[in-house]
């Protein structure tokens, strides 16, 4: 592959990119490598109509902020592509694409990268690769019927993909929730397996809810409020727990889960088994629900509310949520055949993989040990993964002060 400096980042999503950024700035040579062949990140690995969850206001990249006229507006998918394809430009990224790295090991005076156009050496690497490389498949799809059409969300694109009939839709995290939304409006009948994702208002106190999250984030530590930081997480498996459940569609919404259902979608409980074409599903879906209803509340919530009462900040009361008890009366088994459902989506996530890295400094969930980005491992640097020194980290407004402090150590090392 030739001469490579002493630098590489793997990954081109914002993550790599915002690293590449602070690197220039410093003035560290460094080369960035992209599996895929265009620019564009995880994005260009969504549907049609996905929108991003995500409003304007916060889609600043370092170097480039947001200065359009809309920041309470949310771009469609193709305008998020375009977005980091002109984010490389602007920054100068010296980025090769259709690069796949296939093995990374500790080497005398670094690290050996081998990879699918040949093998080099580098002294620092970032690993930039984000945390929803491959799918979560349950292995209850296995059970399926030969004649029930099924995919995961990652291969869904619209409604015309899937073949006459109702749909089943296992998850009702951001991906599921507004799948179903499109294929309700579509026509199609849908079935939800509701998970644990939770619900959470659109706009919050004056402000779009992605706001406050950011706000909170990055300076609520200042107010001794650090519910919304790595170190405030009650586990290190909550650092793979689900995004609120939300939708950047028609101007963007939130999505109410027993709403749907007043809307003629079926709610079930969580997918239980597979047999012989009969689904069961859990009995607890009214504990599901509730759930569903409190935890931003008890969370999130309490920690917006904190630090707008710390900081002094004058925001507009919230009105209160109205009680909504509507239940739905579906049975806890459900057979494919007599309920005409032809496709089955798996709207279930995604895993990190890092099993490229042939060197132990990964923990038992398969996340880097590290230290704000710093891993064990000297030159060993990582940056873009959920919850990595707090909620907004690997998201495009959250992510370059990680990549700064990244960038800022690499430079001093």
């Amino acid at each position: 592959m030739g001469r490579t400096p002493e630098t590489v980042i793997i990954g081109a999503g914002q993550a790599g990119l915002a690293t590449s950024y602070w690197l220039t700035q410093a003035g560290v040579e460094h080369q960035i490598l992209e599996r895929r062949d265009s620019l564009g990140g995880a994005f260009q690995d969504r549907w049609d109509g996905f929108y991003m969850n995500t409003p304007n206001l916060a889609l600043g990249l370092p170097g480039m902020p947001y200065s359009g006229e809309e920041p309470d507006a949310f771009i469609p998918r193709i305008a998020a592509v375009n977005l980091f394809r002109k984010y490389a430009e602007v920054i100068n990224a010296p980025v090769r694409t259709g690069v796949e790295v296939t093995r990374l090991a500790a080497a005398a005076d670094g690290f050996t990268i081998e990879t699918s156009l040949g093998h080099l050496q580098a002294r620092n690497v970032v690993l930039a690769t984000g945390a929803y490389q491959v799918p979560k498949l349950p292995a209850a799809a296995g059970n399926l019927p030969q004649n029930v059409f099924q995919l995961h969300t990652h291969e869904y694109r619209n409604p015309q993909q899937l073949p006459d009939g109702a749909v089943l839709i296992v998850g009702t995290g951001q991906s599921g929730g507004q799948i179903a939304e499109e294929l309700h409006a579509a026509g199609r009948e849908v079935h939800l397996a509701v998970s644990t994702c939770p619900e959470a208002p659109r706009r919050y106190r004056g402000h779009d809810l992605i706001y406050w999250l950011l706000e909170v984030g990055k300076h609520g530590p200042d107010y001794g409020i650090n519910a919304l930081t790595r170190e405030g997480l009650p586990s290190p498996a909550a650092r793979f727990a689900c995004n609120p459940l939300l939708s950047g569609t028609d101007g963007g919404h939130n999505i109410h889960l027993r709403e749907l259902g007043r809307r003629g979608m079926h709610l079930h409980g969580h997918l239980e088994n597979i047999d012989d074409g009969v689904i069961t599903f859990t009995d607890d879906l009214p504990e599901r629900l509730a759930t569903v209803e409190s935890t931003f509340t008890q969370r999130s919530g309490r920690a917006i509310e904190a630090y707008i009462a710390a900081a002094g900040i004058e925001a507009p009361e919230q009105p209160p949520e109205p009680e909504d008890d509507w239940l739905p009366a579906e049975p806890a088994k459900l057979n494919l055949a007599e309920a005409n459902i032809t496709s089955v989506l798996w709207a279930t996530g995604y895993k990190l993989d890092l099993s490229f890295i042939d060197m132990p400094v990964l923990d038992e969930w398969g996340y880097p040990r590290h230290s704000r980005g710093v891993m064990e491992l000297p030159g060993l640097y990582t940056v873009g993964l959920p919850w990595l020194t707090r909620h907004y980290s690997s998201i495009v407004g959250g992510v370059g002060l990680d990549a700064e402090y990244v960038a800022g150590r690499i430079a001093g090392a």
